[in-house]
């Protein structure tokens, strides 16, 4: 995972569901009945549901489990729980432990090119340049076939050389449109 893409939600809730499936184990233990009911339920919710985001999904996990409290007997338990799990979340909210170093440096460029250029490797020098690594994800043809948009995927040596990146590669596109954006995760990824 040390080189992989996620988002800070999936980082906050990967740290707080063990202790929500605790609760669940704790409230089901000796009685099979609950634990089918409590597993079928779960699994309605993920896949019989919009795809959410992994925040979403634990805020679920732990309304369920709150129910369950609650159901079994121990609405006290429940709002302590609940009480509890907020403050975690908001610890780990202020004290930065999902942010990922790095993040800001990982963009993506659309860059739109005359058609007689050659894609493949037009910005290579300057890529390896400016970049740590890059990767062409898509090329899409414009205005009516005369120019080429190309989309990448790269992470910058220093957040500082944005302008020269954009300058240099504004000479060689011959001025026309660029756009250097923050990379994210598109919504139902987790």
């Amino acid at each position: 995972m040390l080189n992989e893409s996620y988002t800070k939600s999936f980082v906050k809730t990967l740290a707080l569901i063990p202790a929500m499936v605790a609760v669940v184990i704790m409230m089901v233990s000796g009685s099979l009945g609950a634990s089918v009911a409590v597993a079928g339920t779960f699994s309605l919710v993920r896949f019989r549901s919009a795809p959410g985001t992994a925040r979403e999904i634990g805020w679920i996990f732990l309304a369920m489990a709150a129910g369950l409290a609650c159901g079994m007997g121990y609405p006290a338990f429940a709002a302590l729980f609940c009480f509890i799990m907020c403050l975690a979340d908001i610890a780990l909210t202020k004290l930065g432990y999902t942010n990922r170093k790095g993040m800001e440096l990982k963009k993506t460029l659309m860059i739109t090119i005359p058609e007689d250029l050659e894609y493949d490797t037009v910005f290579d020098d300057l890529m390896k340049k400016y970049t740590t690594e890059y990767e062409m994800t898509k090329v899409k043809t414009t205005n009516l076939g005369s120019l080429n948009r190309l989309t990448y995927n790269l992470t910058m040596r220093e957040a500082k050389s944005e302008k020269a990146f954009i300058d240099e590669l504004r000479t060689r596109n011959g001025n026309l449109e660029i756009a250097l954006l923050s990379q994210s995760l598109p919504v139902n990824e987790l």
